[in-house]
């Protein structure tokens, strides 16, 4: 399932404060406890607005839409779309998204490319034809729907249809906020010495407070002291129709029960702080909803969360919540039922506090905290949902594509990368990143790339400039002092890395090897020749295998023309053998490998083996590089067949689940180079099958049906997440692609050859 570690970006959609709605708050309070609780997430906000532009929104807020304008959410899936964000977080609540019943939404939904999580706060039991077809639509877009309460989970399954599987129960969050006696916060706002009511949020006639008005009168008979506190700005759209008349008929209702003495109104929407000092200070808080038909309320919640006794009237959330005695129901429109169950309540202190103490409790395990946690495991659920519909939508039809011709050479990005210092190491989609600098190991590889189109014929523009610029790195790279290669350069041309990496030494060596073994060039070749010879001995005291191993390719490059070298021979002996004794050391029946961890570049450690094995005449070593690299090739088998290398979120821990993803290019490549040797040395037809088959995992058979080689601009993409691909085209990814394509062009050129020669007569 996928961590928070895996997720780099989660966008919000939705009403957003200072916004004075529910939605808004709740977007809010849920961005704030996510951002809290995963500081390293970005957490950018789409922000809904009915009156664009006049709201000052906070930095977060990185995109406003015009609640009506159809446009404007068509911009924002762009926006989603080129921002790359991992996740859509949309609240969904009926009258707050444009359009006929909301449907302005569902045009961002299409258009954005990312998995969606909908929290939806309002399930409509009897909707009509119209709001059916937008609420499925909106459910069918949506990886994953949240709801509030078990019964919003019920309404889903028995309503709509939808799959119990695609279903989060998640309580609304609530701050965290210590148990306190009423009486602490009372004088605060006037109202020591007295038991208080409360009922807080946005005013509006669908509310009931008009019940409790009419049960007061029957309550200050039995309790004198009593006060009512209604806190809360009426709703906006409410003022923008009406102005203030409800509230008004309020005061009016008030003075004709004649309770103004009894009853507080606070005309303010209140930011949290304050907001927890008024329910801090009620004895009981009372929701007066008029009917049934509200499956979430955050003042519920939130006063449930902060050990309130509660009065309700019995709508979904309320049932739900204050069952087994955690509150107290009473009917709708009933103010007679109101009465005694709000005197009960005053005159049972026992009864109160029990109840307090209850909500308390339970209330722990709504908190923001862990609302925020349950989310983050819902995002990562959903990416994995996303990833499956995607396979289903492309992966089938590129599955069945048959192996078809090699794509042509295409040298842009090569070019693009590099400059008279070398080549860059990463871009931002295809553009060069000059601030990450250059590496040794990129340039090394890129070394490796040139001379092999040297040597199968493949020319173009500034091959040769580019050669000299690599082994220029390559050589300044070298510390003559410890006989290291550094790896890590800045672009302002400074090296930065103190203790130099035993991998990209080794992998420089496989470079300088290459050189001396296909170069004709005598200038280049004698470069290399020395170098080598210098920057060789150190490998003795590595202890990296993957070091052993480049150094192993490199030697038996360099020996293919100079295999009299005894010290160059007696090494590849010395770090084959250490190879070996690593691989009976480790291994068991069930785990034919050097390392309890299969990590990256994995296919170089069998395909050293198979190469000295060949080479040396040393059958045991060979079997022993053949068994490794079989049962690598079938640990990197997809279900459907497809190549799906050991990603590198997690790699495989022995006795653990090989991570599937973020799979890397490199992992491609070396089990080509791998295969085709294996190929070579047993001409066995599977490892033809096996090199084709990672190959096209560049072109799009891989587990998310796309191309990975990026015909466009000539660079290949940084590999596979777990429902996207990255779009950035570093040196490593690119190189891969082209190193693969340079020797998969070479081998199917030497088997064309052999086939002529058993055709020719004679």
């Amino acid at each position: 399932m996928e961590s928070a570690t895996q997720l780099r970006k989660i966008a919000f959609l939705g009403d957003y404060l200072p916004r004075q709605c529910g939605i808004a708050t709740f977007t809010t309070d849920l961005h704030s406890a996510i951002k809290s609780q995963f500081s390293d997430l970005e957490c950018p906000v789409i922000a809904v607005s009915d009156r664009p532009g006049d709201y000052t929104y906070p930095p977060e807020v990185r995109f406003e839409i015009s609640e009506q304008e159809l446009p404007a959410y068509r911009r924002a899936a762009d926006f989603l779309n080129l921002t790359n964000a991992d996740i859509l977080c949309v609240q969904h609540e009926f009258g707050i998204y444009g359009g006929p019943h909301g449907s302005h939404l569902l045009a961002l939904l299409q258009g954005a490319r990312m998995p969606v999580v909908t929290t939806l706060h309002t399930i409509l039991t009897n909707p009509n034809d119209e709001q059916r077809r937008v609420f499925d639509e909106l459910v069918k877009l949506s990886a994953r729907v949240v709801v509030m309460a078990e019964k919003g989970a019920t309404f889903l399954r028995e309503i709509y249809g939808v799959d119990d599987d695609k279903i989060d129960v998640i309580a609304h969050g609530i701050p965290d906020v210590p148990f306190v006696d009423p009486n602490f916060f009372k004088d605060k706002f006037g109202v020591e010495g007295r038991l208080v009511l409360l009922t807080f949020g946005l005013l509006s006639p669908n509310k009931g407070i008009e019940t409790v008005l009419d049960a007061l009168p029957r309550i200050v008979e039995q309790f004198p002291e009593v006060v009512y506190v209604i806190l809360g700005a009426t709703h906006p759209n409410l003022v923008r129709d009406q102005g203030e008349t409800y509230r008004l008929s309020l005061e009016r209702r008030v003075k004709k029960l004649g309770v103004e003495r009894h009853v507080i109104f606070f005309n303010r929407f209140v930011e949290q702080r304050e907001l927890t000092e008024f329910i801090g200070a009620a004895d009981l808080y009372v929701t007066p909803y008029l009917n049934e038909a509200q499956i979430t309320s955050g003042t519920l919640a939130f006063s449930f969360g902060a050990g309130k006794a509660i009065v309700s009237t019995p709508y979904w959330h309320a049932v739900e919540l204050l069952a087994d005695d955690r509150g107290s129901l009473v009917p709708f429109r009933d103010p007679d039922a109101m009465a005694v169950a709000i005197c009960e309540l005053l005159g049972n202190e026992s009864r109160r506090h029990a109840m307090r103490r209850n909500a308390y409790r339970l209330g722990r395990e709504m908190i923001w905290s862990r609302t925020a946690e349950r989310y983050v495991e819902t995002f990562g659920r959903a990416r994995w949902q996303h990833r499956a519909e995607r396979i289903d939508r492309l992966a089938a039809p590129t599955l069945d594509r048959q192996s078809g011709a090699l794509p042509p050479w295409r040298f842009d990005h090569l070019l693009r990368m590099s400059d008279p210092t070398g080549l860059i190491q990463h871009a931002t989609f295809a553009i060069p990143l000059h601030q990450e600098g250059y590496c040794v190991d990129d340039n090394a590889r890129a070394l490796i790339l040139t001379t092999l189109l040297s040597e199968i014929g493949v020319d173009f523009p500034d091959r040769d400039r580019l050669t000299a610029a690599y082994a220029a790195f390559v050589q300044h790279a070298f510390d003559r002092t410890t006989g290291r290669f550094r790896n890590f350069m800045t672009y302002q041309r400074t090296w930065w890395d103190e203790i130099p990496s035993e991998d990209s030494h080794g992998r420089t060596l496989w470079a300088l090897g290459t050189c001396v073994g296909r170069v004709e060039k005598g200038g280049l070749r004698r470069w290399a020749a020395e170098l080598f010879e210098n920057s060789l001995p150190v490998v003795e005291s590595f202890t990296s295998p993957r070091a052993w191993a480049f150094t192993i390719l490199g030697l038996h490059e360099y020996l293919r023309t100079l295999s009299g070298d005894m010290r160059a021979n007696r090494i590849r002996e010395e770090l084959s053998d250490r190879l070996v004794q690593l691989f009976a050391s480790v291994s068991g029946d069930d785990w034919p490998w050097f390392e309890n961890t299969l990590s990256y570049d994995n296919a170089k450690l069998p395909h050293a083996l198979i190469l000295t094995g060949r080479w040396t005449g040393q059958p045991e070593v060979l079997e022993t590089g053949l068994r490794a690299l079989r049962w690598l090739a079938a640990a990197q088998t997809s279900e459907t067949g497809t190549f799906r290398p050991i990603g590198s979120e997690g790699f495989w821990e022995r006795g653990g689940e090989p991570a599937k993803f973020d799979q890397q290019p490199i992992e491609a490549h070396a089990m080509i180079s791998a295969s085709l040797e294996a190929y070579s040395v047993t001409r066995d037809p599977l490892w033809l099958a096996e090199t084709r088959r990672a190959f096209d995992w560049f072109l799009g058979s891989n587990d998310l049906g796309a191309e990975v080689y990026d015909p466009q601009t000539g660079g290949c993409r940084d590999g596979l997440h777990i429902d996207r691909v990255n779009q950035n085209q570093g040196a490593e990814s690119m190189l891969s692609f082209l190193l693969s394509l340079a020797e998969m062009r070479k081998h199917e050129s030497a088997l064309l050859t052999e086939r002529r020669k058993a055709s020719s007569p004679g």
